[in-house]
């Protein structure tokens, strides 16, 4: 590929793409809520969400200068990350936070970068944080959800038009945006129930002193202002 056709890619991945109509980022957000409400289509979409999930302990695991050991993504959506350091500190504490945080949080990210007019870069952005995640990981169910989950965003990125692309990007963020509350709100109805003892919201307990329940209300917030403001964005309002 010569210096003009880098340049070309390059300046086609930074640049800006008109906005979709309304009524297709309304149908999208629709779609995504179908891939979220159901319990069938749920077993199957929250894998995605693990994959967020997982994803944010490791990165905030080597921002903060933990070693990262690897990630494991399990068939019934669990999921294992695994760091050495410390065990308990500031870091220890911002990588068990950053599990249930981490899906709204990209939401939100991604609503910003597609209220700016950047689809392409979102699409290559999400390529290029699931191959570095895919270094990582440690089992094959895993490797196998980061490889299609990944190769769905480069081939959308590369093979479609741009209708296709705005498409699957204000999908794909509407689903992080919407479906960063689910997982919350199941963890807190199996902590009533007894359940999920060393869940992060408790291993969070146990590492600040602070109540579980009081690390759950967080990570509600989060889900919930990253919506508010994520949807916002995506809507134009």
């Amino acid at each position: 590929m010569d210096t003009t056709k880098i340049t070309d890619v390059w300046d086609h991945v930074v640049g800006t793409q008109p906005d979709p109509p309304t009524w297709l980022v309304a149908v999208t957000g629709l779609v995504a809520l179908t891939a979220i409400l159901p319990d069938v289509a749920w077993r199957i979409s929250r894998n995605v969400v693990t994959i967020a999930h997982e994803g944010g302990h490791g990165l905030i695991a080597l921002l903060t200068g933990r070693s990262l050991d690897g990630i494991r993504l399990h068939s019934d959506t669990s999921g294992l990350t695994v760091s050495r350091g410390r065990p308990t500190g500031l870091g220890m504490i911002l990588t068990a936070a950053a599990g249930y945080t981490a899906p709204p949080l990209l939401g939100l990210g991604g609503a910003w970068l597609l209220a700016a007019g950047h689809i392409t870069a979102l699409l290559w952005t999400a390529t290029a944080l699931l191959a570095a995640m895919l270094v990582m990981i440690r089992n094959a169910f895993g490797a196998l959800s980061v490889v299609v989950t990944g190769g769905a965003f480069l081939l959308v990125s590369w093979l479609t038009g741009p209708d296709v692309q705005a498409a699957f990007a204000y999908a794909a963020v509407w689903f992080l945006l919407l479906a960063g509350a689910r997982p919350v709100f199941e963890l807190q109805r199996k902590r009533g129930q007894g359940g999920a003892p060393d869940s992060d919201a408790d291993q969070l307990g146990r590492l600040t002193n602070v109540p579980g329940g009081l690390w759950v209300t967080l990570f509600a917030a989060v889900a919930l202002f990253s919506l508010f403001g994520g949807g916002r964005w995506l809507l134009g309002l």
